[in-house]
């Protein structure tokens, strides 16, 4: 068979692992506690951030910690870190400092969570199920750098790596929505409700990513049920 030339098959790689894939009514599942398995996302993101909005549902039943959505960058592992910190506790970090907020504790189910933060007025606001927790100061006049690593179902303690295990994902995660401004509450709630407002530098209708170790997709658990929430 006559050999494809070099440089055809870089662009052929390259392509691939950009390639856009809809995720709409799927899951990244996570079945079991693990340090290599996990996923990077691959944003649309062109310049530093001083304001996100960052929405998930997640489905687990794991009540000790464990990471939503960690985006970390050469300088720091947290700049941008939605947390499970155990029990009733999630925290929020921007630039490594973190605001904690207390959540209503609900049995396993999936939820549905939006944060969002604006250096301007240095407000951190977290959305659980459509309702909104206390808001919380955090990093007035801090701007997010835009080289990053976006990892779900672990937590970096180092760029795109420094795993724990005893921090992994062990359940469903979907619906993984960013933008480079604080959503409105009613934008929010047009969110949680399942109506789609533009994502623009992550959209789960139009992902790029890359699967590490023991991650499936399927459908989502809570699709089309309304009552899941």
């Amino acid at each position: 068979m006559e050999k494809l030339p070099l440089c055809f098959l870089v662009i052929m790689s390259l392509s691939n692992a950009l390639a856009q894939t809809d995720l709409s009514g799927k899951a990244f599942v996570f079945p079991r506690q693990s340090q290599d398995s996990y996923v990077t996302l691959i944003p649309h993101l062109e310049k530093p951030l001083t304001a996100f909005t960052v929405c998930l549902k997640v489905y687990t039943d794991l009540t000790r910690s464990y990471n939503l959505f960690s985006f970390a960058t050469r300088a720091r592992d947290n700049e941008i870190l939605l947390f499970h910190e155990g029990g009733s506790k999630f925290s929020l970090s921007v630039g490594n400092v973190g605001v904690m907020f207390q959540v209503p504790v609900a049995t396993p189910a999936p939820r549905h969570f939006c944060a969002t933060w604006e250096s301007e007025s240095g407000i951190a606001e977290l959305w659980v199920d459509g309702k909104p927790m206390v808001r919380k100061a955090l990093k007035q006049g801090y701007v997010v750098e835009k080289q990053s690593k976006i990892i779900l179902g672990q937590e970096q303690d180092s760029f795109g790596g420094g795993f724990d295990e005893k921090q992994s994902l062990v359940g469903d995660i979907g619906d993984v929505s960013m933008w480079d401004f604080a959503l409105s509450p009613g934008e929010i709630n047009t969110v949680y409700l399942g109506g789609t407002f533009s994502p623009n530098i992550l959209d789960w209708r139009r992902l790029n990513f890359e699967k590490n170790g023991y991650v499936v997709i399927k459908p989502q658990l809570w699709a089309g049920d309304p009552a899941a929430f």
